[in-house]
């Protein structure tokens, strides 16, 4: 059995091309698509994604839904909704503790054993990257460390900056 490090990989890329189980949508309260990853999940997934996301009632911060990929070679989007930045009194570093658990925990209850991740409320939410690196690996090499259900989550960052700051962290 490899160790949760080993479970590990973070890559610069486009999430949305990644053939794995699952990719995690940074999403917006509402579901229904936005700027960022959110809305290059949505554009490359097609409207069939949008039509079931409307049946969802949207997600609270820190909780987590599925959705099929449809037009993705991902077989399911997980939607999360980070926290917004606002100086770190609002629990944001458990919201967006939670985002990671409870996508992993619900990646688990549907049989996926490959997930990617993007860097949940780096961009629009202005969550700090360093914190935001910290918060995101610490939680998924716990969760890792306790269960043997999922093969491999992938962190897939977009800009070389990001992209930094998470290999550093590691």
């Amino acid at each position: 059995m490899k160790t949760p490090r080993e479970r590990i990989d973070i890559v610069r890329g486009d999430i949305t091309t990644l053939d794995v189980d699952a990719i995690v949508n940074a999403a917006n309260s509402t579901l229904l698509g936005g700027g960022g990853v959110d809305g290059a999940i949505h554009r490359a997934a097609g409207a069939e994604l949008l039509a079931e996301c409307r049946t969802l009632g949207g997600c609270q911060p820190g909780e987590a839904k599925l959705t099929r990929g449809y037009r993705l070679p991902a077989r399911f989007v997980i939607h999360t909704v980070g926290p917004v930045w606002t100086g770190g009194n609002r629990d944001e570093a458990q919201t967006l503790a939670n985002c990671y658990r409870n996508s992993l925990q619900l990646a688990v209850e549907n049989g996926i054993k490959t997930i990617a991740f993007p860097a949940i409320s780096c961009g629009a939410y202005r969550y700090p990257i360093r914190q935001a690196a910290q918060i995101a690996l610490e939680t998924t090499k716990d969760f890792l460390s306790s269960s043997d259900k999922i093969d491999k989550v992938f962190l897939v960052l977009w800009s070389k900056e990001i992209y930094d700051a998470y290999r550093e962290s590691l």
